[in-house]
């Protein structure tokens, strides 16, 4: 199926958003915080859809859009009393390693991502804590806040990315409401990973992509902008 491509008898004739088919095509990205420009995008495979989750697949040698430094230093070679005040812009790049399957529950402010080691032995998920999802006719956009959290198989876990949160704090891209708001985010997952809630108990772990499924393709216009469907 080509990239964006909608999707499905889902759609309501009352004129709810369309949900796309297993298979679509679709844009994954992230817009710099407090800013409009896109310097994240990646291609993915869309696994299921519908009112309750968004998942798709980011799929090994998938061409993104990542940001680097202006003389084209990795962003995270550099200094974090510096990371987020040198000038930037972005660069595309393949996405190396194992894929990662990638989860969302309509207006929650994370997503959780599931990381396998090569021969598909389980890794760990990754609990990203963001705006909630915005959909477009192409994909979905959202904002990083920076920290994160690392569930392992056992069920343990921990926060990730502490550092690069303050800094970020401390370097005016997050205010003390948004900073607030973003440590209840994270604390109200802990209460899901705790209580072994969704999508954690869901066994996800388990799943493997379609050995059909041809690498999406990074489109030339990732970065367009497009009206907002929905959250």
């Amino acid at each position: 199926m080509t990239d964006g491509e909608a999707v499905s008898a889902a759609a309501e004739a009352d004129g709810t958003t369309a949900f796309w088919a297993p298979g679509s095509h679709i844009l994954w990205r992230y817009r710099e915080n407090g800013g409009r420009r896109v310097h994240i995008a990646r291609p993915v495979t869309v696994v299921r859809d519908d009112a309750d989750l968004l998942a798709v697949w980011l799929a090994p040698g998938t061409e993104c859009v990542k940001p680097v430094l202006a003389d084209g230093t990795p962003v995270h070679m550099e200094p974090l009393d510096s990371r987020y005040t040198r000038p930037r812009t972005v660069q595309r790049d393949r996405w190396f390693g194992t894929g990662v399957l990638k989860l969302a529950r309509p207006g929650d402010p994370w997503s959780v991502w599931l990381f396998w080691e090569p021969g598909w032995r389980f890794k760990n998920w990754y609990v990203n804590l963001e705006e909630p999802l915005a959909r477009w006719e192409g994909g979905v956009d959202s904002e990083d806040h920076f920290l994160d959290l690392s569930v392992h198989p056992d069920r343990s876990w921990h926060w990730r990315d502490e550092d690069e949160f303050a800094q970020a704090q401390r370097d005016g891209l997050m205010g003390a409401r948004l900073a607030g708001r973003v440590r209840e985010a994270g604390q109200a997952a802990v209460e899901v990973i705790r209580a072994w809630g969704p999508p954690f108990s869901d066994g996800w772990e388990d799943w493997r992509p379609d050995p059909s499924w041809p690498v999406p393709a990074l489109p030339g216009d990732w970065d367009r902008t497009s009206a907002r469907v929905s959250s």
